[in-house]
């Protein structure tokens, strides 16, 4: 499982989120989308840790918490939508 971490400075990084998120456990993968056409950290990232229960010990730690004058917005991922990136949202594939 991942958690989402939201509401994060655009000055953010990956060694500053492993950081944090190493107080409650072994981080296994950070992931910090950017912006396809900018490069520009888009304010969110997603954290994978060793096991569920230090996930669940950051999620109830961080979640409001205040960091880098944000407050953080910190929960279990949701499964990512199936989104057909061609269809333009439509719901039927016709041009």
């Amino acid at each position: 499982m991942s958690i989402y971490v939201g509401n994060l400075s655009y000055e953010v990084n990956q060694e500053d989120l492993n950081e944090v998120f190493a107080e409650y456990g072994t981080v296994k993968r950070v992931h910090i989308p950017t912006d396809r056409e900018t490069g520009r950290v888009r304010g969110f990232a997603f954290v994978e840790m060793e096991l569920e229960s230090d996930e669940d010990k950051a999620i109830q730690a961080l979640d409001g918490a205040e960091w880098m004058d944000r407050s953080l917005k910190v929960n279990k991922a949701r499964p990512r939508e199936d989104r057909n990136s061609f269809s333009g949202g439509r719901r039927n594939n016709r041009f």
